[in-house]
């Protein structure tokens, strides 16, 4: 099983740089992982919001594979504890289900489309949090569930 990231916008602070890429390397020991950024769209807060999120959307809907399980990560999406995640990954893994597409949108959310195309709306919490922020929580969540599958000592229980 492999698991893609597809999220709008780079990490611009060095720290959020360094904390994303020492969980993508501890999770590609479990998982073939890749990201994929796509370039924000301009012209938000003054400009067309709409329009804006509907590019980003097409983008976003060109790079999800066709057989894949879409995760979109939105605020009203459903909330999941570590190990439910954990639970959710490795029934998939086990019943041989397509490979994971997690979505993150940029700063103003996600198209309708994207939504709609997801399998799953997952919500990291009822606080919001930059799209930035949310993809080192993601990836965090995403290695305690693979060393709660291996029972591994990570996670403590």
């Amino acid at each position: 099983m492999k698991l893609r990231l597809v999220c709008v916008g780079k990490l611009t602070e060095a720290w959020q740089r360094e904390a994303a890429d020492d969980y993508a390397g501890r999770l590609q020991r479990y998982f073939p992982f890749e990201v994929i950024e796509l370039k924000e769209e301009k012209g938000g807060r003054k400009g067309d919001v709409t329009g804006l999120l509907k590019r980003e959307g097409e983008r976003i809907l060109e790079k999800i594979p066709a057989p894949s399980t879409v995760i979109v990560l939105d605020e009203r999406g459903r909330q999941f504890g570590s190990e439910q995640l954990a639970a959710r990954l490795s029934d998939a893994m086990l019943h041989g289900e397509s490979d994971w597409c997690l979505v993150i949108g940029g700063p103003y959310g996600l198209a309708p489309a994207v939504r709609e195309r997801a399998d799953l709306l997952l919500s990291l919490s009822k606080m919001t949090f930059t799209h930035q922020m949310a993809r080192v929580f993601l990836f965090e969540q995403l290695y305690r569930s693979a060393t709660i599958i291996k029972n591994e000592p990570y996670h403590n229980r």
